[in-house]
């Protein structure tokens, strides 16, 4: 592979609206609402296709059709998820998931991903606009700041609300790029570098196509390494990360140990990841001294074929990547038993599942954040990307986000600022802030009060997920070139799902 991605390094000032000014964020922020997307006001999804009136389950029509019974089935009877009374032996991570045809109902691709993060972490929505940056600009990463980009691309972020970079995300062009933690023969290190979520925002920021973010992530890891906590607490968290990258047209899997990386397209099919070494000798690019590291150390003798996750993986695996392996397995079953009819209500019920593990509700570590992504290969078609903005997705509505300009703002998805914060100071993380944005608030308290009421708990997961689905038939119909909303219409699509959530918690 080229290295055309290592020009790409530099600084983003987080310049969140075209002004130049830094964020906002929310009840309790501190400064200028200019960017992140806005919630609450007068607005409602209606504006999609100039529909109107509520369906028969008291959701807002998104379609403007009434649900004519068509609602989803009732779903499973409400479980309440345990207390929390300390931290998992062993902490699951995440799953990431990419469909392309044909495994795909459509032409297009489908990427999914839950982001398991510890049990109380705040994920929020963030857009940070495109920018033209001057020479010499730095950008300030989670914990350390190096050299900025001439250029970077406008990107939506699901990420925890204490970090600069992201769990996931997508850019303007239509990448989408997700990480997962793992552990190899090299070993972590607590010394502050590039996190792996700093990468994922720095591949879709710099990145316009999927290999393009990926000769960035891979130029900019051997230039500054990983390595840092990669959890808001005193005790260190420290892993190294895998990655799985997105376009209209192909995906890459992109592995890490340390510095040292291999990497493997797809062109067809579909694949997943989960918090393990999975490129055997499939491998379509690598770090130029991979090999002569894994003989170095005695890890490979330098005869027969080269598989990457045999060499780095470590010969006893801690706890938490031996649960990965039951995880990955089912996420790939569950693959192939929809092949060629994979949607994006395929990997919503993907990330919802629960028996698998991949929806994750423990006492230490649960599914912060979910995310899925239509890519039409149709140039003429945009990308659409599901965002929950809440914790544990089988209680939690998918919202779209498409970029267009003029994106109507919705600070409500997006965290208070603080001005002395426990995670840019060191020592880092002495003390604790409480970083709930009013989305996550309204929700956590409904969740609260279902526990207390189950019947009441089942009537209103039924209409939020009907509200969800009618969001979904909207979407299908503009991607199907059924509808064509104003641009304008677009830019509050975002903003009009979450106002309709929001009203339903009052």
């Amino acid at each position: 592979m080229g290295r055309g991605g290592r020009g790409r390094g530099g600084r983003n000032r987080e310049t969140r609206g075209g002004d130049g000014t830094e964020a906002a964020a929310g009840p309790g922020a501190e400064g200028p609402v200019t960017g992140i997307v806005r919630v609450g006001g007068p607005g409602t999804v209606t504006r999609l296709l100039r529909g109107s009136g509520p369906g028969p389950c008291g959701a807002a029509g998104l379609s403007g059709r009434r649900c004519r019974g068509r609602c989803p089935p009732p779903p499973p009877p409400f479980e309440p998820p345990p207390r929390m009374a300390g931290h998992d032996p062993a902490p699951s991570c995440c799953d990431c998931f990419v469909a392309l045809p044909p495994h795909t109902a459509a032409p297009a691709v489908v990427f999914g991903k839950n982001a398991d993060r510890p049990r109380h972490e705040v994920q929020e929505i963030a857009y940070i606009p495109s920018a033209v940056h001057r020479p010499g600009d730095k950008v300030q990463c989670t914990y350390i700041e190096i050299e900025q980009a001439e250029r970077t691309h406008a990107v939506v972020l699901s990420r925890p609300a204490w970090l600069w970079g992201a769990e996931m995300g997508a850019n303007e062009h239509g990448v989408c790029v997700g990480n997962e933690g793992v552990w190899t023969r090299e070993p972590v290190g607590e010394g502050e570098a590039l996190l792996g979520m700093d990468l994922v925002r720095l591949g879709l920021e710099r990145g316009g196509s999927a290999r393009e973010a990926l000769e960035v992530i891979t130029a900019l890891l051997e230039q500054h390494g990983q390595g840092g906590s990669c959890k808001e607490e005193p005790i260190p968290f420290v892993y190294h990360n895998t990655f799985l990258l997105a376009d209209r047209h192909e995906a890459w899997v992109l592995e890490t140990a340390g510095r040292y990386w291999a990497a493997q397209r797809i062109q067809e099919g579909s694949r997943n990841i989960s918090n393990q070494l999975s490129i055997g000798t499939d491998i379509t690019a690598e770090h130029p001294g991979l090999r002569q590291r894994a003989q170095s150390q005695g890890w490979w003798s330098g005869v027969g074929q080269f598989s990457f996750a045999e060499v780095f993986s470590l010969a006893q695996q801690p706890p938490r990547m031996e649960a990965a392996k039951s995880r990955y397995r089912a996420g790939k079953e569950l693959l192939q038993q929809h092949a060629g009819r994979i949607t994006a209500e395929t990997f919503m019920a993907i990330l919802r599942d629960k028996d698998s593990g991949i929806c994750v509700d423990s006492e230490g570590f649960r599914t912060a954040g979910s995310m899925v992504s239509v890519l039409p290969q149709d140039p003429a078609l945009p990308c659409v990307h599901f965002f929950t903005a809440t914790p544990d997705p089988s209680r939690s509505v998918f919202k779209p986000f498409v970029f267009v300009p003029g994106l109507k703002p919705a600070p409500q998805v997006s965290s208070p600022t603080f001005s002395d914060d426990p995670a840019k100071k060191v020592p880092r993380f002495q003390s604790t802030v409480d970083r709930r944005h009013e989305l996550y608030r309204r929700h956590q308290a409904a969740l609260e009060l279902m526990e207390k009421d189950q019947e009441r708990g089942q009537e209103l997961l039924q209409t939020l997920r009907d509200l969800e689905k009618q969001g979904l038939e909207a979407v299908n119909a503009l991607l199907a070139g059924n509808v064509a909303p104003k641009p304008e219409e677009l830019a509050e699509l975002f903003f009009d799902c979450v106002d309709a959530e929001m009203k339903f918690y009052k």
